[in-house]
């Protein structure tokens, strides 16, 4: 069986197409790397993208898309609802067939540090990769943003793991690490009360006592007039799904509030949706075998 890791990098531009097309084109160009997804979003001004591939070819493609986008995004110039430090703010990767997590660590590790030294990014290793446990979070390591990034670099416990302690102002910072499967999933308020939706973040992340593997913020969404509960499933199989839906809905009804629909950004794995089906539809003696494409696929 063929070694495949997956590859989500988060790029800071969700507005201007021709820009992405050239990070895009970058990854295209690598022998043995397959191009499967990508999402633009306009008010979090950032682009989730999926691509799948040999471990050598994965490694080469997210350095070529970093150093583009280090290329055609300016941070200096960068405004946007959703979290951010670098022009390529956020490489994962993550194991998929005859690849272990710890050699999807190890390829992290090659990778943040050609990224620090051919290009001159401060890059952090998070997750399974980071090096010490404060590092871990992606959420901790990016406290500050872009804006507070300078003074970040330079202060004890948060030196880079590679590259340099002064800030590359134009590319900002990025993070590497190999992590589980996540899924990004959003689910969106009829309110433009964005204090309602901190709130009910509050009550679901894991950070203040919510969903052991459940990440989450309180966005406005500008363009439709509403806020968003954005969420990060680091571990769909232990806190599914389902189960996040219900609390939002239930916490979001005390205040009056409903919840008017909700969304999947990049790609999803089946039996996380498959376990939704199976919740809400209360289906009796279900077994994933029956499904027609998990069939096929035999």
């Amino acid at each position: 069986m063929a070694k495949i890791i997956q590859c989500v990098p988060n790029f800071s531009e969700g507005r201007d197409q021709g820009k992405l097309d050239e990070i895009l084109n970058e990854i295209r160009s690598v022998e043995g790397v397959k191009l499967l997804d990508y999402s633009m979003d306009k008010d979090h001004n950032r682009s989730v993208v999926t691509f799948i591939g040999s471990p050598e070819g994965v490694v080469e493609a997210a350095f070529k898309a970093t150093q583009k986008a280090a290329e055609v995004i300016d941070m200096t110039n960068h405004q946007g609802e959703h979290p951010r430090m670098g022009a390529t703010d956020v490489i994962p990767l993550i194991p998929i067939s005859d690849v272990t997590m710890d050699e999807c660590v190890e390829l992290s590790k090659k990778l943040g540090a050609r990224i620090g030294n051919e290009l001159g990014i401060s890059v952090y290793l998070y997750e399974k990769s980071a090096s010490a446990p404060h590092r871990e979070n992606l959420a901790d390591v990016r406290k500050g943003q872009y804006e507070g990034m300078k003074e970040k670099l330079k202060m004890e416990g948060w030196t880079p793991d590679f590259g340099p302690t002064e800030l590359n102002e134009k590319a900002g910072v990025t993070a590497v690490g190999a992590r589980m499967p996540l899924v990004a999933y959003n689910i969106n308020l009829g309110t433009n009360n964005l204090d309602i939706a901190k709130k009910i973040a509050k009550a679901i992340r894991a950070k203040t006592g919510g969903f052991t593997y459940c990440k989450a913020l309180g966005i406005e969404i500008k363009e439709r007039d509403i806020v968003q509960v954005s969420i990060n499933m680091v571990d769909y199989t232990k806190t599914p799904l389902f189960r996040v839906f219900d609390t939002v809905e239930r916490e979001a009804r005390r205040y009056g509030v409903n919840v008017i629909g909700s969304e999947i950004i990049g790609l999803v794995p089946m039996e996380a949706l498959v376990d939704v089906a199976d919740y809400y539809l209360r289906l009796e003696g279900f077994d994933k075998s029956q499904i027609l494409e998990k069939r096929m696929a035999e």
